[in-house]
């Protein structure tokens, strides 16, 4: 396969889960426990074809281009699309339809669940990563924002922007981020330096997505 990269580049992207079905003898790669890329091998274990989840418009337009491209194979014909991977098809074009497989197959969980899938708060913090998760903080998924810095009773003032407002799956769905509402709500553990690398940190979460 002339795609050597790829299983690194699926395995980079954030909560992305890989097995081996050896009934279908495919490689697959899951976010939130459901395929949006597969390896599909032969008898002697060689890929003849990457199947990827797809937008049906985009799909079509795939096909009427690449020779490299047709219906998924052993899939949904409509909304998987099956890559040549000894053909011409360019890296760069893999990645993106890559790209699109994963946050197609995200998207279609709800956005609650998508925080979960992928272990993000609204603002990019991970909560697990935390030392006071599941201590003083139950998390921000799990109660709603209402995280053990925030006013008591109250969600934190970027879930009540973010979440319950303008109902984005996270900050990134915003141009202003981090805002002012980012610079103003600060866990009082952190140091004016700490502060501004967790900032920085959040927004390296967000961004990869």
């Amino acid at each position: 396969m002339r795609y050597d990269w790829m299983d690194q580049y699926l395995l980079c992207k954030r909560s992305v889960t890989k097995d081996f079905q050896p009934s279908w003898n495919w490689i697959r790669y899951h976010i939130g426990g459901k395929m949006f890329a597969a390896i599909c091998l032969n008898d002697q274990n060689v890929p003849y074809y990457i199947n990827l989840k797809v937008d049906p418009a985009e799909g079509d337009f795939l096909r009427s281009q690449y020779e490299d491209i047709i219906p998924g194979y052993y899939s949904d014909k409509q909304n998987w699309i099956s890559v040549n991977p000894h053909g011409t098809v360019p890296d760069e074009l893999l990645k993106e339809l890559l790209d699109n497989a994963y946050h197609l197959m995200l998207g279609g969980f709800s956005k609650k669940r998508q925080r979960e899938i992928l272990n993000l708060s609204c603002c990019g913090t991970e909560c697990t990563a935390c030392g006071f998760y599941q201590k003083e903080c139950a998390g921000c998924n799990e109660c709603q924002g209402k995280v053990f810095h925030a006013p008591k009773g109250k969600a934190c003032p970027i879930y009540a922007c973010s979440v319950q407002k303008h109902r984005y799956v996270n900050c990134a769905g915003c141009a202003e981020m981090p805002c002012t509402i980012w610079k103003e709500t600060r866990d009082p553990q952190l140091s004016e330096e700490e502060f501004e690398e967790s900032i920085c940190k959040r927004m390296q979460n967000l961004k990869s997505l």
